[in-house]
């Protein structure tokens, strides 16, 4: 049996909300540049998916061999876990101030405890009622709904990312509990990879296109990379990468908290948001943000889970 190493998984998290953080700046810049959140879909699980089937075949070709069983949950998984879930992250992102569209996102932390309890019959703390409370009080004031300019299409699309990312966190739970991780993660990209080919226009696409340059804007203005060059970046470092290193922080800590950790993403991102692109949100909104951020840690420590085998 491995030894843990908590302070090493604390690390893994954190640089995992780092690259989470800066890949939602990066995926608003190319996506303004005119690459479509279809193919930002198909380009990051392409990538990711690459990688991960790499990974298994060097390792254990053999584990690529599943149980009919679990087809049915990698197909949610890699259809609204993965594909959903970038394609409305990435709508989120682009109509919305990043740091409201990750704390909108972000609520799937509290949902996760909550559907556990109803629909799977898991034990959860009673400090769920509060982090909920506070969510939807935090929610109410950054999105200044008695004032609101926030753009509403933007904010449907957050909270579909909030669905998709609890179908992402409930599932891929579930099916790491018989798959090891980077068997998971080849079949979640590369399911959401088919997905998303027939909507990407890829035809549309051609190699001049691709090698053009893209201005990074806000206070990079008059830096330049080829597009080719940002879309790797945001398979590579915005997808594979740090989904590999949270799955590698769960080896040495619990998933409680991993998502206490993870949680930093929404902070992270703003933070990064205000420093490239000058995005700012108001005083009120932040308080906002920090109820939101205080109820969504309430969620995540009120689920009680019982251990897993983690298979290598």
């Amino acid at each position: 049996m491995t030894q843990k190493n908590p302070t090493l998984g604390v690390i893994y998290a954190l640089t995992a909300a780092i690259l989470f953080g800066i890949n939602a700046s990066t995926t608003k810049v190319i996506i303004t540049s005119g690459i479509t959140p279809e193919q930002v879909v198909f380009f990051r699980s392409l990538s990711a998916g690459l990688i991960a089937l790499t990974w298994v075949l060097f390792t254990n070709p053999k584990s690529m061999k599943v149980p009919a069983r679990l087809i049915p949950r990698l197909l949610l998984l890699g259809v609204v876990g993965v594909g959903m879930l970038q394609w409305t992250y990435s709508q989120a992102v682009y109509y919305l101030p990043i740091g409201v569209a990750l704390l909108i996102e972000y609520t799937a932390v509290l949902w996760v405890p909550i559907i556990a309890l109803l629909i799977f019959k898991e034990k959860v703390g009673k400090q769920i009622w509060l982090g909920a409370a506070l969510v939807l009080i935090g929610l109410s004031v950054v999105a200044n709904i008695w004032d609101s300019e926030l753009n509403a299409i933007g904010v449907l699309f957050g909270f579909a990312a909030a669905a998709s990312l609890t179908t992402h966190f409930l599932t891929g739970e579930r099916v790491q509990r018989y798959l090891p991780t980077n068997v998971t993660m080849a079949y979640g990209m590369s399911i959401a990879t088919l997905f998303f080919l027939p909507f990407s226009d890829l035809g549309s696409l051609s190699p001049e296109i691709l090698g053009a340059s893209v201005d990074l804007g806000g206070n990079l203005a008059g830096t330049v990379v080829p597009l080719w060059v940002g879309l790797i970046f945001m398979g590579v470092f915005g997808s594979f990468a740090p989904m590999a290193l949270i799955y590698l922080a769960l080896r040495n800590l619990s998933a409680t908290l991993v998502g206490v950790v993870a949680t930093a993403e929404t902070v992270l991102a703003a933070l990064f948001a205000l420093w490239w692109l000058g995005e700012t949100i108001s005083g009120t909104q932040s308080l906002g943000g920090i109820v939101v951020i205080a109820g969504i840690l309430l969620a995540q420590t009120a689920r009680k889970q019982k251990a897993v085998k983690v298979v290598d």
